[in-house]
């Protein structure tokens, strides 16, 4: 009979071990994240999206898996890309395409689905070269070892692309090409993997000089997990019809980036294919136009540049948001508020440190009030805490050998708890819920935690050092939640 047993149990656990995905088979949108899908948009002369179908994955036997972006001449364009050690071949190929045109002459973007053609030594290069290739042929491209077309993958890991297969695809690819909002939309759902919704943003606005003319930017991006910034984590594509010099769209993707894709996380994890593009064609500004100039990092700018370096920041923002709020399994958006009277890098390590916390973010899932773990989290930050092993002044110096002065040194020791407050912020725009006030814990209403946990939206307010009068440096960090389904999502990654 113990056999029997034995099988029975076996039975029994399968059945409840079904796997739900937050992803659905038929990439449904479910009606929580509809909201977030724009049903028209405006996008920028010149520019042309499109899709088609390769099957890159085995089982994937009818959605399209293949994304295009270009312009239809040639245009500046500047990328960020992943910090982590084992790039992808799609990385390597595209920061040699930038570099080698200096940013300048570049066609656009070809994408893949289901597989992230990382770790995969040359043949890996070669498939990503032989992507880009076959879109220049296709857009009239000079065929040379100096391509125009930039390439991202995304999805496994270690595996190599079924290459024939997508070049095969490439032209119906190109022939899909257009500048509707179909074409955007089906470009941005092409690029999702584990993602519930596609992301995608379009807006207008005009610049200083001459506010007669009408400007577009638009974007889409594709992450849910394996998100962490190390650059910009995940795949991002930016268009303007505006027109920008090639040193002005490096510093303005760089700066931008820092402040919305560096500043989200979901799980921690920095990919090893995160690139995050932003092309510019000119092709709405009047005839005559001079492309955006800079001097000096972006000091002393012309009116025109502060006001396109406004909407690159606040577009990249919004986009960046899209992601953490359609994080694996995630069930709220948390936006993670520090404010101190110390440095900028004193706050952001709080923020970072909060934002990855698994017991912050179970907390969280939870309904859980545990502001002990938020202090928890903030107390070990590297940079905040020395320890043997991570010494306080490697934590926090940009390289191995450098080190801080003894006075930058002692405002990281000087965090103290006894100067440290916490708080919950309501979406609703209700009274704040304080937790801990300078070191004193304080008696929580726990049904009014619950409710203000229970809402979809959540800030976690702390200032660091609290007290009447102190100047205030504040970062802002967006991350999610941590629940059941973000284990079963990734549990069966690969399968």
């Amino acid at each position: 009979m113990a056999p029997r047993t034995s099988a029975a149990k076996r039975a029994f656990s399968a059945v409840f071990q079904l796997r739900q995905y937050s992803a659905p088979a038929d990439r449904s949108i479910p009606p929580a994240k509809q909201k977030y899908v724009p049903s028209t948009g405006t996008y920028p002369k010149g520019f042309l999206a499109g899709s088609a179908h390769a099957g890159v994955k085995a089982s994937n036997t009818k959605y399209d898996d293949l994304a295009l972006v270009t312009s239809e001449t040639p245009c500046v364009a500047a990328a960020v890309f992943t910090k982590n050690i084992f790039q992808a071949a799609p990385v390597t190929v595209s920061k040699d395409t930038l570099a080698n045109r200096r940013g300048v002459g570049i066609r656009g973007v070809v994408v893949n689905s289901g597989c992230a053609n990382a770790v995969t030594g040359i043949g890996g290069i070669e498939d990503a070269k032989a992507m880009s290739n076959k879109a220049d042929e296709l857009l009239g491209a000079a065929a040379n070892d100096n391509p125009s077309t930039l390439v991202m993958s995304t999805g496994v890991i270690g595996q190599r692309l079924p290459i024939n297969k997508i070049t095969d695809a490439i032209p119906s690819l190109h022939a899909s090409l257009g500048n509707t909002h179909e074409h955007w939309m089906r470009a941005a759902q092409a690029i999702c993997t584990t993602d519930t919704f596609p992301k995608l943003i379009s807006r207008t606005f005009t610049l200083p000089s001459h506010p007669e003319t009408t400007y577009t930017i638009s974007g889409m991006t594709k992450g849910a997990g394996m998100i962490h910034p190390n650059m910009a984590t995940l795949l991002g594509i930016v268009c303007t019809d505006a027109a920008i010099g090639p040193s002005v769209i490096r510093a303005a993707l760089r700066r931008a980036a820092n402040r919305s894709f560096n500043s989200i996380s979901i799980d921690g994890d920095t990919s090893t294919n995160d690139t995050v593009c932003l092309f510019a064609n000119g092709a709405a500004a009047p005839p005559g136009t001079k492309p955006l100039w800079r001097s000096a990092e972006l000091q002393e700018q012309h009116p025109d540049l502060e006001a396109f370096l406004q909407v690159l920041d606040e577009f990249m923002i919004d986009l960046a948001k899209l992601v953490v709020r359609d994080g694996e399994g995630a069930t709220k958006f948390v936006t993670v508020r520090v404010q101190t009277d110390k440095s900028f890098l004193i706050a952001r390590r709080a923020a970072v440190s909060i934002a990855t916390s698994s017991l912050v973010k179970t907390a969280l899932y939870g309904k859980d009030a545990n502001w002990g773990r938020i202090l928890c989290a903030i107390g070990y930050a590297p940079g905040i805490m020395s320890s043997r092993e991570v010494p306080l002044h490697h934590a926090i110096a940009s390289t191995p050998t450098e080190r801080l002065p003894i006075k930058q040194m002692n405002e990281y020791h000087s965090v103290k708890s006894e100067k440290t407050s916490v708080s919950f912020v309501p979406a609703d725009g209700s009274e704040e819920l304080k937790l801990l006030v300078k070191g004193e814990p304080q008696e929580v209403d726990e049904e009014r935690a619950k409710q203000i946990l229970e809402m979809e939206d959540l800030e976690i307010f702390v200032k660091l050092n609290d007290y009447p009068g102190a100047r205030s440096t504040e970062v802002v960090y967006w991350t999610c939640d941590f629940s059941h389904e973000y284990v079963t999502i990734n549990g069966d990654y690969r399968t």
